[in-house]
């Protein structure tokens, strides 16, 4: 485990360092030196962070992040350092995500080299992309991967959980965003993940309005944001924004603390997708459990079917330069 020179933080009366990274704003005592991600340390009249280390180099398709609407096939060098601001009671990569928090997780990432990951990439003609734990811890690290080359677009799969002062630092980094949005209530939202909801609603504005391409993703969890209600209010909120956004609604499956909850069902996904269409939104997704149907893009229109995916990647391109080859309706993406 290495630790390197942080940014996103400052002095703060006679011997504290305030963290400015996310909106948890951990104050860095004598007494207290580690943040509530377990990445960030105290050390000196400094902050560090441990995230220039990947525990994860895998090369994927983008549609795994899962991102459809932009640059569909395009190879993605994904990175992943451990740690997290969330504690979120179903995480899927816990054993990544949750280190320092439990005992039994060990520290498992590798130092990283920047020309070598920016030479990987280049050479495989593929962006880099942060996931499976939270990328915003791994600011430091994107911002020097972006300004070492900026022929390498970055993409990211966050939980949005940051400040405005390090959004507006990373946006022009950033060319497509998946964000994971839990649920809108804001209750709901800190018993589930420890977090307050309202940052992330600002961000999920913020990243649209900046131009990055944005998707966003909800696990479906029964018992906890699966009801008619929680779902109408997720599929407004993001109507608010753009009827365009393409919204992926996740299959639960029983992890971590949430063991005792059953997995979601199909006729559940079924009907938050029904709920997302009638409220407007235009492509709504389910990777699995609906079949094919479910990660396939139409035409809003005509109805014709635009691209067909399996679960790995794109099966077949239909799109005419970003419009239906049939009815020529425009598909908002990054084509």
């Amino acid at each position: 485990m290495q630790w390197r020179k942080a940014n996103f933080y400052q002095q703060q009366g006679h011997d504290e360092l305030l963290c400015l990274l996310c909106p948890h704003a951990c104050v860095f005592s004598a007494d207290k030196t580690v943040g509530f991600c377990q990445v960030r340390r105290r050390h000196g009249q400094n902050l560090e962070t441990a995230t220039f280390a990947t525990a994860v180099q895998n090369l994927d398709a983008i549609e795994r992040k899962p991102l459809y609407h932009y640059k569909p096939g395009t190879p993605v060098l994904t990175l992943a350092a451990p740690g997290c601001q969330f504690r979120c009671l179903y995480c899927q990569n816990y054993r990544l995500s949750q280190f320092g928090r439990h005992p039994e997780i060990a520290w498992q990432a590798k130092p990283v080299d920047i020309q070598s990951i920016l030479s990987t990439a280049l050479n495989q003609q593929a962006m880099i992309g942060f996931s499976y734990s939270e990328p915003i811890l791994a600011a430091e690290l994107t911002l020097a991967l972006a300004q070492a080359n900026q022929n390498v677009e970055i993409i990211w799969k966050t939980n949005g959980f940051l400040t405005a002062e390090a959004r507006e630092q990373l946006i022009p980094y950033l060319s497509a965003i998946n964000l994971d949005l839990k649920t809108v209530n804001p209750q709901r939202h800190y018993a589930l993940t420890g977090a307050p909801v309202k940052p992330i609603l600002e961000n999920m504005k913020a990243f649209y309005q900046a131009g990055i391409w944005l998707e966003i993703s909800t696990p479906i969890i029964p018992k906890i944001n699966a009801d008619i209600n929680s779902v109408r209010q997720i599929a407004e909120t993001l109507y608010a924004i753009s009827p365009d956004m393409p919204w992926h609604l996740l299959r639960f499956t029983p992890e971590f603390k949430c063991r005792h909850l059953p997995p979601t069902s199909p006729a559940l996904l079924n009907q938050a997708v029904q709920i997302a269409h009638q409220v407007g939104l235009k492509y709504v997704y389910v990777e699995r459990a609906l079949g094919p149907n479910g990660r396939n893009t139409y035409c809003p229109q005509c109805h014709q079917e635009l691209i067909s995916r399996h679960i790995w990647g794109i099966q077949d391109n239909r799109l005419n330069q970003g419009h239906c080859f049939e009815c020529g309706f425009q598909i908002q993406g990054g084509w």
